[in-house]
């Protein structure tokens, strides 16, 4: 599998992926990121097929200008392919302002079709018999030196995207729904990536809420909506900063002190170094 992909990390490796890129009059596309361990997810590699080889494009790595792609995915004339492409559209346009013209979605079109199964590995093995093995996805894209292992999942998403598009677009020219698939792909051109917002009452739904008395209640929303602000703050997802459990458990101290938010089952000594201070001004 690897000498049909190249891990482009340098600016040097850059420059002759762009020129096959902006050659090729078709392009299928796939990103990995990461939602799971930040607040705000972050994009940790980006994937562009032309033709045979796939391009695995490091946006972690220094030094390398992106910004040739904006002219590539805005282009009219150059078809980009996407399997369920909506958040790799978001996050990219957040990311670098691209703009995107001229797609097609293999998720969308079989959805139209009336497949109801609409998973990639299954849609490639019932149109082209391919059976795709998919078994990292929370591998842990954000480390860097990335795996051959990872690098070889990551460049299959694209490997046989072009062929299931062909497969896709028959079909839907066949059915006469060619026009209503290009209606449903320019409005996924136009979708944008939306920061979250805070749900003011879903501390309510924490388990031991119903136990604690109207002042522990106070302070455990104000906990929550701290845990939410300092977790968009340093970007990392909120059960990494403070689990549901410790929430509960800081909410319920009286008289807190330094010692006190250090012990079992709430902060870590790092934690309390860290945010005691803080912690300690919600709960005074």
């Amino acid at each position: 599998m690897k000498n049909r992909w190249t891990f482009v990390d340098t600016p040097a490796k850059l420059v002759k992926a762009e020129k096959m890129i902006r050659a090729a009059p078709v392009i299928a596309l796939d990103t990995e990121y990461d939602s799971f361990r930040y607040f705000r997810e972050k994009l940790c590699l980006l994937q562009i097929q032309t033709e045979e080889k796939t391009w695995l494009i490091d946006p972690l790595a220094a030094g390398l200008d992106l910004s040739f792609l904006g002219d590539v995915l805005i282009d009219p004339e150059i078809l980009k392919i996407f399997h369920a492409g909506d958040n790799d559209i978001r996050i990219l346009k957040r990311d670098y302002a691209f703009a995107f013209r001229n797609i097609f979605d293999t998720h969308r079109a079989a959805s139209l079709l009336g497949f109801r199964l609409l998973s990639l590995s299954t849609l490639l093995e019932t149109h082209l018999g391919v059976t795709l093995e998919k078994k990292m996805q929370r591998s842990r894209w954000d480390i860097r030196p990335l795996s051959e292992e990872q690098l070889d999942y990551a460049a299959l998403d694209t490997a046989h995207l072009t062929d299931l598009y062909r497969k896709l677009d028959a079909e839907l020219h066949e059915k006469g729904l060619e026009k209503e698939a290009k209606r449903l792909f320019v409005g996924m051109t136009a979708v944008v990536w939306q920061p979250r917002v805070l749900d003011r009452s879903s501390h309510r739904k924490i388990a031991g809420y119903a136990q604690l008395t109207a002042g522990q209640k106070e302070r455990l929303r104000l906990l929550y909506r701290w845990r939410f602000e300092k977790a968009e703050e340093i970007n990392r997802a909120c059960f990494m900063l403070l689990s549901d459990r410790q929430l509960i458990g800081l909410a319920r101290l009286e008289n807190a002190s330094l010692q006190k938010i250090a012990g079992p089952s709430l902060l870590s000594a790092e934690g309390a170094n860290r945010f005691g201070p803080e912690i300690l001004n919600l709960l005074r």
